[in-house]
């Protein structure tokens, strides 16, 4: 379903959902692909989106278009290319997978280290690359990413931080229903990362950079194929320009020197347990929510399931209170329900007959669609007297 705005602009809501498992590695995790196949029933069944405008990425070996850095990037400027300005439309990216940190350039960072994604071919994507994005949206469109990767607090560089590591979370006694699942960390140390390339590449460097740039020419990251000097002038001109055009908005599954739980449940579904947490709320509570309620009901499904992380929001404060993803678009589970229903209930009308029945169909689905049915309803007996009444010679 496509939303109309006041001046009639069709609002279009378009995904990129991305999984990245590491199957058959010693990198491997279980839950991601779940994580994201899971988020695009939700999205197609409560936010309005359609499949045509969603584009699922995931390693599975079945899988035509692997998560690779390069296809995530192509992915995301694709849907970027496809929004309007002044549409409000409104762009979402779902990642679950590893996530690392790398050493900065950046002066004053708090942890001396940037954030970054790891697709299944290690061509790290960092919160500079995401910053970069954002900054290419068209004025009057969002874009929201839900990072369920260790390390993701701050993956959108500059973004402002809404809730972060010195919130005050609340004080609930976990269920530790976590003590029954394998739980594996969705962070790869840059050791590893550094490791990885470095058996690829066979240089006998630390820097990160030197390997991606080996393996992947101007398919690297920003980070990696400009200067540091560049790098910095860049990274200046980026947040002068998003003091006016800042329409990110980062729900990240944990803080910036956090890591974020991939569950295995037996026989069961695996999952990410911010993904997990996501859902979990999106189904105890019908109707829009604000991205801050969002993020702080997610905590507490951690918190009261044992889980030793703490997502964050970072965007704008204005993005903050607003709904403009998490919103049912004005209609809630059960209305939907009860449309499609009505729908199926018209059909013992016969349409064909007169227009009667057609009058009596259509106000018969506004009565189902209405929580005054009483009130419509018997608008609808009185109607259909009143076409009768029309009809009457």
């Amino acid at each position: 379903m496509n939303t109309m705005d006041q001046q009639g602009m069709v609002k279009k809501r378009l995904a990129v959902l991305v999984g990245c498992n590491y199957p058959n590695t010693r990198n491997e995790l279980h839950g991601c692909i779940n994580d994201v196949l899971a988020m695009k029933e939700t999205i197609l069944s409560r936010f309005g989106f359609k499949e045509k405008d969603i584009e699922v990425l995931t390693d599975e070996p079945e899988s035509k278009v692997k998560p690779t850095g390069a296809n995530i990037k192509t992915a995301l400027r694709r849907m970027v290319d496809k929004a309007q300005a002044g549409s409000g439309d409104i762009l979402f990216f779902h990642y679950s997978g590893h996530g690392t940190r790398i050493p900065s350039v950046k002066s004053a960072h708090p942890f001396k280290q940037d954030e970054a994604i790891v697709p299944c071919d290690f061509n790290l994507i960092t919160d500079v690359d995401f910053r970069e994005l954002v900054n290419q949206l068209p004025k009057g469109t969002s874009f929201t990413m839900i990072s369920d990767s260790c390390h993701s607090g701050g993956l959108i560089d500059k973004e402002k931080e809404q809730i972060g590591p010195f919130s005050v979370s609340s004080n609930i006694s976990p269920d530790m229903e976590t003590t029954n699942k394998t739980i594996t960390s969705r962070a790869l140390p840059f050791k590893a990362v550094l490791d990885h390339l470095s058996s690829l590449t066979g240089i006998s460097t630390s820097d990160v950079g030197t390997h991606l740039l080996e393996l992947f020419g101007g398919d690297a990251g920003l980070k990696f194929r400009l200067s540091a000097m560049d790098l910095m002038d860049l990274l200046e001109t980026m947040t002068a320009r998003e003091r006016h055009v800042d329409s990110g908005i980062l729900l990240s599954g944990c803080q910036a020197d956090e890591t974020s739980a991939d569950v295995g449940v037996g026989n069961g579904k695996a999952y990410g347990a911010f993904s997990n947490a996501i859902q979990t709320v999106l189904k105890e509570k019908e109707g829009a929510l604000k991205n801050k309620q969002l993020v702080m009901m997610a905590r507490d499904v951690l918190e009261r399931l044992g889980f030793h992380q703490h997502p964050c929001l970072y965007c704008s404060d204005q993005n903050a209170e607003a709904t403009r993803f998490c919103s049912n678009l004005g209609m809630r589970n059960h209305t939907v329900k009860a449309a499609q229903e009505s729908v199926q209930k018209s059909e013992e009308f016969d349409i064909r007959r007169s227009p009667i029945s057609i009058a009596a169909a259509i106000i018969y689905i506004i009565t189902q669609l209405s929580d005054d049915k009483k009130l419509l309803r018997a608008w609808y007996a009185k109607g259909e007297e009143d076409l009768k009444n029309l009809q009457t010679p």
